[in-house]
Order: C-alpha cells, then sequence, then structure tokens
C-alpha cells in the first residue's frame, strides 16, 4: 500500500481579462521505497512550503509525474535538476527516453491513459489508505468560484473550457470513475466517489 499526502490543493481564479491564477493540486505517493512528486505545479513558494511541513526538500524526490504538459502543472520541474520526469508512456532520465509498461517504473502505482483534456494526459491509480485513489489532473478541475459537484451526472457533464476532445475527455471519465474509489482532481478539493 502506497502513503499519500496531498501537498497543495489546486486552485484557478479568474483574474480581471482574460488573465488566470492556476496551480494544481500537488500529490506525493511513497511507494516501494521512492518518493514520486505528481504535478509540481507553477506556485514555487506555495510548493517548498508544503514540502518542508513534511521535512522534505527537493533533492529528496525521486521522480516527477507529470499529468500532462499544460505550463501550470510543470513549471516548478526546474526545482528537481536531475530527476527522472515520467509521463503517460515515457520516463525520462535527463536525455533518455524509456518507455514504460503502464506502472511508475519501480512501484505498483498504475498510470492510465486519460485523453481529453488534452492529448496526452494520463492520471494514476494508487491504493493507499483512502482507498483506491486516482490522481486525476485534469481529468476533473473547477474554477475557484464554480460549486464543485461530485454526483455521477454533474462530474460526467463537468465542463472544461480547455479541453482537446470532449468524447474522449467523456470516456476517460466514465473509465475512470469505475476505477477509483477517491479522486484528487487538478484544481479543487478531493472526494470520495458516489458509487
Amino acid at each position: 500500500m502506497s502513503k499519500l499526502i496531498i501537498l497543495t490543493v489546486g486552485y484557478v481564479i479568474r483574474m480581471e481579462g482574460d488573465s488566470l491564477l492556476a496551480s494544481p493540486t500537488t500529490t506525493l505517493v511513497e511507494n516501494n521505497g521512492l518518493k514520486l512528486l505528481i504535478d509540481p505545479g507553477a506556485n514555487q513558494k506555495q510548493l517548498m512550503k508544503a514540502l518542508s511541513r513534511e521535512g522534505l526538500h527537493p533533492s529528496d524526490i525521486d521522480v516527477i509525474f507529470l499529468t500532462h504538459y499544460h505550463l501550470d502543472h510543470l513549471l516548478n520541474i526546474r526545482l528537481f535538476p536531475n530527476k527522472d520526469i515520467c509521463d503517460v508512456k515515457t520516463i525520462y532520465h535527463q536525455d533518455l527516453e524509456t518507455s514504460h509498461a503502464g506502472l511508475v517504473p519501480g512501484t505498483d502505482v498504475e498510470v492510465i491513459p486519460t485523453p481529453g483534456h488534452s492529448p496526452e494526459h494520463a492520471s494514476l491509480v494508487v491504493n493507499a489508505e483512502q482507498g483506491r485513489c486516482l490522481i486525476a489532473g485534469d481529468l476533473f478541475w473547477w474554477f475557484n468560484d464554480q460549486e464543485q459537484k461530485k454526483d455521477l451526472r454533474s462530474l460526467m457533464d463537468l465542463k472544461d473550457d480547455f479541453a482537446t476532445d470532449l468524447e474522449d475527455l467523456k470516456e476517460s471519465r466514465r473509465r475512470s470513475l469505475k476505477k477509483a474509489d477517491y479522486i484528487i482532481p487538478g484544481h479543487g478539493k478531493p472526494f470520495a466517489v458516489e458509487k
């Protein structure tokens, strides 16, 4: 079983004009002796404070996992030089790219493709104290001023202003909700899946 810690809860705040203030939920998973950091985000001060609260320094992290390549999810990778970076199908060690077989290498953390928000989007399934947890990235996300409805219909119909393929997004949501007891969204509060 993995140890799972939500370091920061993601936010998207509408600003004047078209500007947004955004950084995602950043999660730490400890599995098989490895520390896996998911979506390090864009808010450096917030992330460093959260790591410090756990008694950690960026050098303590073994692998960074990116759910997708939107900048608000990945700008802080600069804090983790020389660390392995993992995505939907590849692990990068500096300039060496190696495919993985659906697990974050060295762990039993499952990587599942969840396209729709972006073509390369992936989520993680982690067996933890909370149950079967889906670290969902932007498969599910809310603006801060938006009500976070968690019933099945609302989750399936949740609007995504940045989605690249709405059909893929709905199918990814449908499949993922069947796998999870608990969801950690990219922006918004974690929640239990209503069965």
